[in-house]
């Protein structure tokens, strides 16, 4: 059973939410400098350590997604840096990667959580690149839209 503690606040809890950050951000730059991207995207742990071992990169988002979300939450322009550079490199793919059903995690993480800073003000405003978002965000929905309305074939023992 939950236990609802009505004593906690946004105060109390300040010090495990800079201590969650502060440990946030070693991670992401640890993986930044350690990970070899031929290697395919980190998915798996195996005695503490990353490694590639899924059908599809799913994850990639999520390593660049938490760089763009560590600069949300303290403002570390090197984590936006990361984040960004790493969308516009390594997450074109992605957005029209058919047969999959990771487009959210991997374009909502990036592109999605880019566009929500713009539209913020956390980001200044660039017409470019806010098309360059939308046209993303635009592009894995339809893919997605498609992949979950296209016909499924049934097999003979189906």
């Amino acid at each position: 059973m939950i236990k609802i503690d009505n004593e906690l606040t946004a105060t109390k809890l300040q010090p495990a939410i800079t201590r969650l950050f502060e440990a946030s951000a070693a991670k992401i730059e640890r993986l930044e400098k350690r990970w070899n991207p031929s290697a395919g995207t980190p998915v798996f742990t195996v005695q503490g350590e990353y490694t590639s071992r899924g059908w599809t990169e799913w994850t990639q988002g999520f390593q660049f997604g938490s760089a763009i979300l560590q600069f949300d939450a303290t403002g570390e322009e090197r984590f936006l840096q990361i984040g960004r550079q790493a969308t516009v490199d390594k997450m074109a793919s992605h957005v029209t990667h058919i047969g999959v059903h990771d487009h959210g995690f991997n374009n909502v993480s990036t592109y999605g959580n880019l566009l929500r800073l713009m539209n913020e003000g956390r980001l200044a405003e660039d017409p470019w690149e806010r098309r360059f978002y939308e046209l993303a965000l635009k592009a894995t929905g339809a893919v997605q839209r498609d992949a979950c309305t296209a016909p499924v074939a049934l097999s003979a023992s189906s």
